[in-house]
């Protein structure tokens, strides 16, 4: 039985686009594979300027949608599709959220479906917006794998404001290499050969929990209570800011710079409180978290579960 298997996604530095080859390298000569990129009509710059990247948050996490570039997906009868994203902002990038409310879209209904992350470390707000949306075209969600950077949170902070404002990616004399570890993209072919044995089994019930097994998801009590935290705060501040206008305008720029500092300044000065009191909260809460790291580690879908 030959599989075919159709792979969207959108990428600005193409780490993303690594993680997929790498991924999917074992299926090589056993399945057709079409990969299909989707690209917003005014693409955002890579690298950004602070202004701009910061400008993007309101839109983002209110996922409001942009026109994309005219792109095609093969009239064939798939057998799998996977997603590919990156979070913004704790939530889905624009460019994903815009193709997951295209007409477009409608070509998942139906099909099973794996999402693969390529995050910092926080993606589960992320993740619930895209199950949610795949809920909505009537997509069945069989899959996920999370690859993040593995560094600690400070260090990966200093990485990625580096690799998003200069373009550096590669470790420098200081810091290691931004993003998700080139170790790490090179040994995800495990998962493809796990993908491979479930879509040609035609059954998916198992894929899932021997990706866990495989690795496909580490998550950790404290960043749940952190992302939910933070997150909440974003939707206020992305209210706010759009008061002001759409994205560009410069009325609202003063409060994109408030919302760049105080960000910032939550991130280097009260990082260390936020943790230790989401640590504690972990302690204390053990089955309640115990419950939400099975749920977030897995495929299934409620609705406002943060």
């Amino acid at each position: 039985m030959s599989l075919n298997i159709l792979v969207l996604y959108y990428t600005q530095s193409g780490q993303l686009k690594q993680i997929l080859d790498n991924m999917l390298s074992p299926l090589e000569g056993k399945a057709r594979i079409d990969f299909v990129s989707y690209k917003p009509v005014d693409d955002f710059p890579f690298p950004w300027t602070s202004d701009q990247f910061f400008d993007a948050m309101p839109e983002c996490v209110k996922e409001i949608s942009v026109p994309l570039q005219p792109f095609t997906i093969p009239d064939i009868p798939y057998d799998l599709v996977i997603l590919g994203y990156q979070p913004w902002f704790l939530s889905p990038s624009v460019p994903t959220t815009s193709f997951l409310q295209s007409s477009q879209a409608a070509a998942l209904k139906g099909k099973p479906v794996i999402t693969v992350v390529g995050s910092r470390n926080m993606w589960l707000n992320a993740q619930e917006r895209v199950k949610g949306a795949l809920n909505r075209i009537g997509a069945r969600h069989v899959g996920n794998i999370v690859l993040a950077d593995t560094n600690h949170n400070l260090i990966s902070l200093f990485t990625i404001i580096r690799w998003t404002f200069t373009g550096q990616k590669e470790a420098g004399r200081f810091l290691p290499e931004a993003g998700v570890q080139t170790k790490d993209i090179n040994a995800s072919g495990r998962f493809g050969n796990i993908i491979y044995n479930n879509a040609l089994s035609g059954g998916y019930d198992r894929l899932q929990p021997e990706l866990l097994e495989a690795g496909a998801v580490s998550l950790k009590p404290t960043l749940i209570v952190l992302e939910k935290r933070g997150i909440t705060n974003f939707r206020k501040f992305a209210t706010y800011i759009r008061e002001k206008g759409e994205r560009g305008n410069p009325e609202r720029m003063s409060r994109v710079r408030l919302f760049k500092r105080l960000l910032l300044t939550g991130i280097f000065v009260l990082s260390p409180v936020s943790g230790l009191t989401a640590k504690l909260e972990s302690l204390f809460k053990k089955k309640s978290f115990k419950r939400q790291l099975d749920y977030f580690r897995g495929v299934k879908f409620q609705q406002d579960v943060i």
